[in-house]
């Protein structure tokens, strides 16, 4: 049974920083292209990173960009989201996903659509 675990979630002020870590089980991804989506209340779920199988290649929502870093470490089969210089606006919960397209990694990678595993879900809440 597949399954993708987030943890490292909490409640910080703005300004704080967090680390976020995704790890899987039940197979490896270590081929795949893992994102980072997350969902505040009343709102959609919606993109945050993307990073390709190798960590070569990452996309990030413009309002992440220089602030969040997406990285992977494959022989633990887990992905981690450095998140610093947090605002109140980051308050939501932030789901792992893991994509089965082995094919070119590129932004269509930032849809929801293209990826098939997903985690629980880990609450950031940020404090002004």
């Amino acid at each position: 049974q597949v399954q993708l675990v987030e943890s490292g979630g909490g409640l910080v002020q703005a300004g704080d920083s967090l680390t976020l870590s995704c790890a899987a089980s039940g197979r490896t991804f270590s081929s795949n292209p893992m994102g980072w989506f997350r969902q505040a209340p009343g709102k959609e779920r919606e993109f945050v990173a993307a990073i390709s199988w190798n960590g070569g290649i990452t996309y990030y929502a413009d309002s992440v960009k220089g602030r969040f870093t997406s990285s992977r470490d494959n022989a633990k089969n887990t992905v981690y989201l450095q998140m610093n210089s947090l605002k109140p606006e980051d308050t939501a919960v932030y789901y792992c996903a893991a994509s089965t397209d082995v094919g070119r990694f590129t932004d269509s990678f930032m849809s929801i659509y293209k990826y098939t595993y997903w985690g629980q879900g880990t609450q950031v809440t940020v404090s002004s």
